[in-house]
């Protein structure tokens, strides 16, 4: 997995600068690694190629500045044009997460190769006979979410009808069950949710405003990681 030596999805961020309350998103990178973040995802509608690169290379050169680079995964969500092109920049990028509506996973992972790491969103509705039927041999993880419906994406786990559908603890606990790769939780989880959510078998939490919205980002970072080791269920390793 690039140089990664194992991937750890136990403390995921997603960042962009539409979620920073303007502050630089370098900065709340740096905060929440040194909290013990272990996946930094860079995700933004908003930002242009040239922007997600630049951005991507900080968050590459915090990460490097931290002496994490082979623990730390840095992950570019959907744009698989920015992965290749940071890439041939010589940026340590480790790979990307994409949606069902994204680039497919097989694309992504001939233009990546064998090394390189690729999640996956799994679909809101029918989630459970699609963890099971998907072919996860191109993937390194799935997400799932919203557990609670979240401003930060609204459209997260829309289902046919447009409604959204969120996960009960008992729906999450089952995929973890039923998942044969590693699963990262997220949408809307605060730091009340982390205990329960530990407690499930899944392999990690993903946040965004709990962390880039936060009064003092590294300590709302620090009490997320400190809650996850206390509560967790799983020594898992893969």
């Amino acid at each position: 997995m690039g140089n990664i030596k194992k991937l750890d999805i136990s403390a995921y961020l997603v960042i962009g600068p539409e979620n920073t309350k303007g502050r630089p998103v370098a900065t709340i990178i740096k905060e929440a690694v040194s909290a013990g973040f272990t996946c930094i995802q860079i995700r933004s509608k908003v930002a242009s190629a040239r922007e997600l690169i630049q951005l991507t290379r900080q968050a590459a050169e915090v990460i490097e500045e931290a002496g994490k680079s082979d623990e730390v995964a840095l992950l570019v969500n959907d744009r698989l044009d920015v992965v290749l092109a940071a890439r041939s920049q010589g940026i340590k990028v480790d790979g990307i997460h994409v949606g069902q509506k994204d680039i497919p996973v097989k694309v992504c992972r001939e233009y990546l190769g064998e090394d390189l790491i690729i999640g996956l969103s799994a679909r809101a509705d029918q989630l459970f006979d699609y963890i099971k039927t998907e072919d996860v041999s191109q993937l390194d993880y799935f997400g799932v979410g919203p557990l609670h419906e979240t401003p930060t994406k609204p459209d997260c786990g829309i289902g046919e009808d447009g409604k959204v559908i969120t996960r009960s603890i008992a729906d999450i606990t089952k995929v973890a069950e039923l998942s044969s790769i590693p699963v990262v939780v997220g949408g809307g989880v605060k730091l009340a949710d982390i205990p329960t959510l530990a407690k499930t078998g899944v392999d990690g939490f993903f946040v965004v405003s709990a962390v880039t919205e936060a009064e003092n980002p590294k300590q709302a970072a620090t009490n997320l990681v400190n809650a996850w080791n206390n509560y967790n269920s799983k020594t898992k390793t893969f």
